[in-house]
C-alpha cells in the first residue's frame, strides 16, 4: 500500500488533498497541530508543533509521497532534514506568486521568479521554499503553483464574497470590468491532479490554473447562477474606488479579484504544461455553484476576512450618488 505522509492536511487543502489520497486507497498520516480540525475520515492524525523539538520522531519507515504545504524557512528546512531521505517523491504546494512579473499574459513555468529579499513576504517565501526543497530532493520533486484556489470551504473569501454578495440582492459595487481576468482553480481540481501526479512520480514546476476568463465573463456566470440581475451590478471606475479607501484583491475594505489593470497577468497565466500534464478543470459554472452552495450553508451575511461589509458598500454607494 502507499505511503502517503501530509504535513498538514487538517487545513482547507490539505484534507482535500488527504480525502484524496485516501479514495486512492493510499495509507495517509497527516502531521499537523490538529488547530484547524480533524483530518479526513480514513487519515491518521499525528498530532505534532513542527516547532517543537522532536516533531519528526513519531515518524517512522520510508513514505512513498510527501506533501508539503507550509513555506515558512523554520518549518519547511527542518522537515527535509528529518524526511528528505526516506521519501521516493515529494510534492511542494507553492503559488503563482512567485513570478518577478504580473503584467505578461500567458507567461509559463519559464518566466523570472521573485528574488527572495525579505522572507517575511509572501511570494519571496514561497521561492526559497522552492529552492530549498529542490537542493535538498533534486529529481524527486513536484513544484505545484497554484492561481488562485476557490471552491466551498475556501476560508479567504476571495472568490466567495461574490456568490455572498449576489445572493442578497439589492445594488452592489463592482470594478469595470473591462480589460480585466478571472482566473481561478477550483480547491477539488487541485488536489486531485496533486494526488494523481503524486502517484504517477510526475516532477518538474507545473502552474496549477484554470482557465482564464474575461471578468465581464465571470460576471455574467456568476449573476446566472445566484439568479441575479446583471444590471444591478453598479460598475465603478478605479478612481473612484480607490479615493474612498476600497481596495484591491483581498482582505478588509476590499472589492476580491479585482486587481490593478497593470497586473492584469497575473490573472492570465498559461495553464498549458499543467493540463499536458492530466490537469482537468470543472467549468466555472460548477465552482459557482458549489461556491454559492457552501455560502448559504454558511451564511451569506456571516463576518468574512475579504471583501466589503453590508455598511461599508452601502456609504460607497451614497457617496457616488
Amino acid at each position: 500500500m502507499t505511503r502517503v505522509l501530509i504535513l498538514g492536511g487538517t487545513g482547507w487543502l490539505g484534507a482535500e488533498i488527504a480525502r484524496g489520497w485516501v479514495a486512492a486507497g493510499a495509507d495517509v498520516t497527516c502531521l499537523a497541530r490538529g488547530a484547524s480540525g480533524d483530518v479526513p475520515e480514513g487519515a491518521r492524525l499525528v498530532r505534532a508543533d513542527r516547532r517543537e523539538p522532536g516533531t519528526y520522531d513519531a515518524l517512522d519507515g520510508e513514505w512513498d509521497e510527501v506533501v508539503e504545504l507550509s513555506y515558512e524557512p523554520d518549518l519547511v528546512e527542518p522537515a527535509l532534514r528529518a524526511l528528505a531521505d526516506r521519501a521516493r517523491h515529494w510534492t511542494l504546494v507553492s503559488t503563482v506568486s512567485v513570478y518577478a512579473r504580473s503584467d505578461e499574459p500567458d507567461a509559463d513555468e519559464s518566466a523570472e521568479l521573485v528574488e527572495p529579499a525579505d522572507l517575511a513576504q509572501y511570494p519571496d517565501a514561497k521561492v526559497a521554499a522552492e529552492r530549498a526543497t529542490a537542493s535538498r530532493i533534486g529529481d524527486r520533486l513536484l513544484i505545484a503553483r497554484p492561481g488562485l484556489i476557490v471552491g466551498p470551504g475556501d476560508p479567504s473569501d476571495r472568490f466567495g464574497y461574490w456568490m455572498a454578495r449576489l445572493a442578497r440582492g439589492g445594488r452592489a459595487l463592482a470594478p469595470v470590468a473591462v480589460g480585466r481576468y478571472v482566473q481561478v482553480i477550483d480547491v477539488a481540481d487541485l488536489a486531485c491532479w496533486v494526488v494523481e501526479a503524486g502517484d504517477r512520480g510526475l516532477t518538474g514546476a507545473f502552474d496549477v490554473v484554470g482557465e482564464s476568463v474575461p471578468m465581464e465573463e465571470f460576471f455574467r456566470a456568476a449573476c446566472e447562477v445566484a439568479g441575479f440581475d446583471p444590471q444591478d451590478l453598479v460598475h465603478v471606475a478605479d478612481e473612484h474606488l480607490l479615493a474612498r479607501d476600497v481596495r484591491y484583491w483581498a482582505g478588509p475594505r476590499s472589492l476580491p479579484l479585482w486587481i490593478p489593470a497593470e497586473d492584469t497577468g497575473f490573472a492570465r497565466r498559461s495553464g498549458a504544461a499543467f493540463r499536458a500534464a492530466g490537469g482537468r478543470v470543472r467549468p466555472l459554472a460548477e465552482t459557482l455553484r458549489r461556491t454559492l452552495a457552501d455560502e448559504v450553508a454558511r451564511g451569506v451575511d456571516r463576518a468574512r476576512r475579504s471583501g466589503l461589509t453590508a455598511a461599508e458598500e452601502a456609504a460607497v454607494l451614497d457617496a457616488l450618488g
